[in-house]
């Protein structure tokens, strides 16, 4: 969303939504779908191109088995925060009722408050909306993770329990907004439909090496910037005066803040029991960068698709790289990182590293600010081709 960088080394350029943004030079959306084509297909050959080394499976055995200890825990201080589906909101909590006799005249109201929300805010609703569609590869994600995978689909493990619970919990977020934009009238379904098959079909790199300490860590920062991405929504339409709108985002932010409230725990309970490990995770997820689930966000058109998306959320400040450096800062404090003490020598490199971080991007963020002020405008499809600046 305004930077993309190597915090230490580089000069400023652009940063992602939701976190640090894609090498996206690196890995274009195309790439990802070459799946979907026929073996033969001249277009995949079109397609390849060279990749960065995935490091895989970098947990040790032992450390395997200090996870699978953690049952216990986890089932009373994870599973704990997850809420009884009979108590938790659903998507029709908030939408026209199609067995009303009233729905017609229900939809005209949604309407017209959608035509008082200008296309900018639209574009990053509906980059919101893809990303929490894209769940499915989440999910795949969280069950890479050596020692806490789901290992049948429905293991009883407390690890598999929290990641089925969490998805279907996360599953209603795509399910809302989706359905409210359909209604809106405002946007084109079709062309969003087709980035969410683009994007699911490409899946995402996180680069957590199977490894959950890396995992966790990386779900603890995501969950922050999406509680503060959807927060950010729901403030701006309420100041358009769409409190239903309003209370669509502000629901989805408060499961976000749950979700990170486990997942910062978990990641708490592993300083507590590792911190030299866990710091050393802390600070290479850091140097890598927290990228965005949606990095290779592609609707058939855009090659660019994702960083112009990210560019507006950053001008209207649903998440900017600012909100990134908070993030850093909230984690290091969250989790004592300055207090934590027995670190071995590369422990301690690494504390000093993470808690010197959030200053420099902010720096950072300062210079993109001022070239940001050159943006130009460009069309997004998603919105019938209107042209948005960025």
């Amino acid at each position: 969303m305004a930077l993309n960088f190597n915090p230490i080394t580089s000069q400023s350029q652009k940063l992602s939504s939701f976190a640090l943004p894609p090498m996206a030079s690196l890995r274009s959306p195309k790439f990802f779908m070459a799946s979907t084509l026929r073996s033969d297909s001249k277009e995949v050959e079109n397609l390849k191109r060279p990749l960065h080394v995935q490091v895989t499976h970098s947990l040790p055995p032992q450390k395997v088995e200090m996870f699978k200890s953690l049952e216990d825990w986890a089932e009373k201080n994870i599973l704990t925060l997850l809420k009884p589906v009979e108590k938790c909101w659903q998507p029709q909590d908030f939408l026209p009722d199609p067995a009303s006799d009233g729905f017609h005249d229900q939809v005209k109201e949604l309407r017209e408050r959608a035509k008082e929300i200008p296309d900018d805010y639209y574009v990053v609703l509906v980059g919101d909306m893809i990303t929490e569609e894209a769940l499915p590869t989440y999910q795949t994600m969280l069950n890479t993770l050596d020692g806490t995978r789901d290992e049948t689909g429905a293991s009883l493990t407390s690890w598999a329990i929290w990641t089925r619970a969490w998805t279907a919990e996360e599953n209603r977020h795509g399910d809302l907004l989706n359905k409210y934009l359909y209604l809106s009238g405002r946007v084109d379904m079709k062309q969003i439909e087709k980035t969410i098959q683009y994007l699911i079909g490409s899946g995402m790199d996180p680069h957590t090496e199977n490894n959950p300490y890396r995992g966790f860590i990386y779900t603890s920062f995501q969950e922050r910037a999406t509680f503060i991405s959807h927060g950010n929504t729901a403030r701006l339409a309420k100041n358009r005066g769409d409190i239903n709108l309003a209370q669509i985002c502000g629901n989805i932010a408060a499961d976000e803040k749950r979700h990170e409230t486990a997942y910062t725990k978990i990641v708490e309970k592993l300083f507590e029991i590792d911190p030299d490990g866990t710091i050393l995770a802390f600070t290479d997820m850091m140097k890598k960068k927290i990228r965005m689930p949606a990095e290779f966000m592609y609707d058939g058109r855009d090659d660019n698709l994702f960083d112009h998306f990210s560019a507006v959320a950053q001008r209207l400040g649903v998440y900017t790289a600012k909100d990134y450096a908070d993030i850093v800062e909230f984690l290091v404090e969250r989790w004592k990182v300055k207090d934590l003490t027995g670190l071995s020598a590369d422990g301690r490199k690494a504390q000093d590293y993470v808690c010197k971080l959030a200053p420099i991007i902010r720096k950072l963020e300062e210079k993109a600010q001022e070239k940001a002020k050159q943006a130009p405008s460009v069309p997004f499809s998603w919105i019938f081709d209107r042209q948005v600046k960025l």
